[in-house]
């Protein structure tokens, strides 16, 4: 009897050891799983969604993305201090004439400056034909801030909608998997569904994050353009007092 009980006994601690090990491994899986970045994570996931729609949403990305920092660089370039160029082409005019308004206006960047220019070197014809050029320089400078644009709101429309071409795919690829083997199989299309998910997913996620980049210059175009208009305003009430 007690052979037995002792032999009960060994068996028990191997039961209880042998699930006290496969615990431990369950907790390590978990814990690796645990441990992958986000970055890692969205790799894996990158991959699984397949190269034919997955590289082209990505390239969407790459190329939206550059042409959101080129816009951003030179929006941020563009901005000027749009009072401090005002009072000092004032005191320009005032003590110089055009001609110095004109030099402050070639020592300082921005479409503000530019503007100020074009206008100062019409205003010997008159102040008609300042404020044209004004209004007229003043389009052009509108169109440079708005350069490209078009590409970036282009990309955040093709992302999703490649995203769920992927979906559309993947979910045609599922049914005719279906219709061939004659049998609903979870396992049989998990494979496709995933991929045709994925798709959507990535292509979402690259429209959301160009769609910030895109409300952001067109916000800072907006207050740009808007300087503009008042700056333009305030030469020609500077000229017209001048001339008197």
């Amino acid at each position: 009897m007690k052979k037995i009980s002792l032999s009960l006994a060994t068996a028990g601690m191997f039961v209880l050891g042998t699930a006290s090990a496969s615990a431990a491994i369950v907790q390590d899986e978990a814990a690796g799983e645990a441990k992958k970045g986000f970055q890692q994570v969205l790799k894996e996931q990158f991959i699984a969604g397949g190269p034919e729609f997955m590289g082209i949403v990505l390239l969407c990305l790459i190329l939206g993305l550059a042409v959101a920092i080129e816009r951003i660089i030179y929006l941020n370039m563009a901005s000027t201090n749009s009072s401090k160029l005002k009072m000092q082409v004032e005191d320009a005019l005032a003590s110089g004439g055009v001609e110095a308004a004109k030099e402050v206006c070639r020592n300082t960047k921005g479409p503000v400056a530019s503007i100020f220019y074009q206008g100062l070197d019409r205003a010997g014809d008159g102040l008609d034909a300042a404020e044209k050029a004004v209004v007229a320089y003043g389009g052009v400078q509108m169109g440079q801030l708005e350069k490209n644009v078009s590409w970036l709101s282009l990309f955040i429309a093709i992302a999703p909608m490649l995203g769920f071409m992927g979906t559309v795919i993947g979910m045609i690829q599922a049914f005719q998997k279906i219709a061939a083997v004659g049998n609903l199989s979870a396992s049989l299309i998990a494979g496709d569904i995933q991929v045709a998910l994925l798709t959507t997913v990535f292509g979402l996620i690259t429209a959301i994050i160009l769609q910030i980049f895109y409300n952001y210059i067109i916000a800072k175009i907006d207050s740009i353009v808007n300087d503009m208009e008042d700056s333009s305003i305030s030469l020609i009430d500077m000229l017209s007092a001048h001339k008197k």
